[in-house]
């Protein structure tokens, strides 16, 4: 049966050309991973896509409570908090515009149920899962091939007791190399790649192709640095124009945990910018940057 899903996205440029994952672990030890792409989109909208493969994979091998994890607090406070007022809004956000990404909350809506227990994961702190979707997704977000070990899904049977998922015992994972016919061209937007034949059996070495990995890796280093400098134009013209943010959006600008941000204090020093808290409305702490001379 389904132990737990671990979900990620990635995008080289923010927006620009991205890529998600995910990696489903079954109690037998076994693991099916799933990626795609979409050559112009954000990191945030893919995050939201490896949680939609992630819970489209569930909705076509019933199982029990599933703990579903991310390392977005976006994807997860969305999901489990702020949809309840974006759909009593009618979508609509507290100012009356409309809910950024709606398109693909509304899809999430539809998915998701009472058996997803949503679970946030520090990203780049050693989580398996984590790191293993990571990889997964700035592979595909940087236009590589990256070898998934999957499961063939018509040998995830579902046993005679009700609620339950078993695996074919006799079943191995495998790691496979998608064809090239599979890669992203310019016409496609999103790339979901499952139930694609197994060829070959899984090494121990979870890791990317020598080509995603050690090719690459400077290129990954250059998109990383890329991200925070796109982060860092966005505090600039948050202080320049003296926007209020929230906690959780301050937290998600600095890749951090929300909880890393209000236990700071209310005046403190990030990279260029002094950050003070401003006031409290309803639940929700705003926070103003300015920039140090």
């Amino acid at each position: 049966m389904i132990q737990s899903i671990y979900t990620d996205g990635a995008c080289s440029g923010n927006p620009g050309p991205g890529g998600w994952g995910v990696v489903v672990y079954f109690s037998d030890g076994s693991r099916h991973e799933l990626g795609g792409a979409d050559r112009q989109t954000t990191n945030n909208r893919m995050e939201m896509q490896a949680a939609i493969a992630a819970l489209k994979f569930l909705a076509d091998h019933h199982t029990d409570t599933i703990e579903l994890y991310t390392d977005s607090e976006y994807v997860r406070k969305g999901i489990t908090d702020w949809i309840k007022g974006w759909k009593k809004k009618g979508w609509k956000t507290s100012t009356g515009k409309d809910v950024v990404n709606k398109d693909l909350w509304q899809e999430l809506d539809l998915l998701n149920s009472k058996q997803v227990q949503w679970r946030y994961v520090r990203a780049h702190a050693g989580n398996e899962g984590n790191e293993r979707c990571d990889a997964i997704a700035r592979a595909f977000s940087l236009g590589k091939n990256p070898k998934l070990a999957q499961i063939q899904t018509s040998q995830i049977i579902v046993s005679d007791e009700p609620e339950s998922l078993t695996l074919n015992t006799s079943l191995k994972s495998v790691e496979i190399e998608l064809p090239a016919a599979l890669k992203l061209n310019p016409t496609q937007s999103t790339s979901t790649l499952t139930n694609i034949e197994t060829l070959e059996p899984m090494t121990s070495d979870s890791s990317l192709t020598p080509d995603t990995v050690d090719g690459a890796s400077r290129e990954v280093k250059v998109a990383q640095l890329r991200d925070t400098v796109e982060a860092l134009r966005i505090a600039d013209e948050i202080a320049e124009k003296s926007y209020l943010i929230t906690s959780s959006e301050l937290a998600d600008l600095m890749d951090v945990n929300a909880s890393a941000v209000t236990s700071r204090g209310d005046n403190w020093v990030w990279r260029n910018w002094t950050v003070s808290r401003v006031r409290r409305e309803g639940n929700q702490i705003l926070w103003q940057l300015e920039r140090l001379s």
